[in-house]
């Protein structure tokens, strides 16, 4: 997968990318990680990319010109990318980040992702965007740590990129659900126990009790996914007597 970063603090990336799984992804070839500082497209000499405010305001709004030179540059060079790329930008109106927005972004061939700055980008500018995303109703000073965000948890969900591809499946929120507890050795840790059944042996039976943890996490902390979530009629059993109990 190409991802292309269209921002004006490239090297706020450096060292997340550049490290642990997304560093080994792109040092395999599996992410092709690409900056672009829009600022080099702004005309005047100055190399300004924000105004003021039509009709007056606080702040500075990003000017379109560099931004859509920018996006154009980078498209005209990664034509054979252009029925296999998603362009998005960063706003509070856009869908919530969520594990399954991770999956869908990871069908793409190309992301190109636009960090915005200041009091936000020109109106005009939002037609370059094939997707708005939100990571969360708060705000925050640019657009790069949503799009570190939105990599990391889409380079997860890429063949390969993960040393063992059955992680994955096995994260929180990848089926809708809460992850189970997880335990190492030792097998006692000051008064704690390592739960029997996961040293048993028995796969069937850990993949049970791991099943049941999962609901039970889902239940007790987040129980608005449940509906969200494919239930086996085992799982609704379950469920219901864990509500008797609680």
């Amino acid at each position: 997968m190409r991802i292309d970063l269209v921002t004006l603090f490239p090297e706020m990336f450096a060292g997340v990318f550049g490290t642990s799984i997304i560093g080994r992804a792109a040092e395999r070839g599996i992410l092709d990680v690409h900056y672009t500082n829009f600022r080099d497209y702004s005309t005047d000499k100055h190399r300004h990319v924000d105004d003021t405010p039509c009709g007056g305001g606080a702040g500075m709004v990003l000017k379109p010109e560099p931004l859509y030179a920018a996006v154009r540059d980078i498209r005209e060079q990664t034509a054979a990318y252009e029925r296999r790329r998603c362009t998005i930008i960063f706003d509070p109106a856009g869908d919530v980040f969520t594990q399954k927005t991770a999956k869908e972004l990871a069908s793409f061939d190309q992301l190109i992702l636009i960090c915005g700055h200041y009091e936000g980008f020109d109106h005009r500018v939002y037609d370059l965007a094939d997707r708005l995303i939100s990571v969360g109703d708060f705000v925050l000073t640019g657009g790069e740590i949503p799009a570190m965000l939105v990599v990391d948890a889409t380079a997860r969900m890429l063949p390969g990129v993960l040393g063992d591809d059955t992680s994955a499946p096995t994260d929180s929120f990848f089926d809708v659900l809460l992850g189970y507890p997880q335990y190492t050795r030792p097998r006692e840790f000051e008064g704690k126990s390592v739960p029997d059944v996961l040293l048993s042996g028995n796969h069937a039976e850990i993949a049970r009790w791991r099943r049941e943890q999962s609901l039970l996490a889902t239940l007790r902390h987040r129980p608005e996914l449940l509906p969200l979530a494919k239930l086996t009629s085992d799982d609704l059993k379950f469920l219901a007597r864990q509500n008797e109990i609680l």
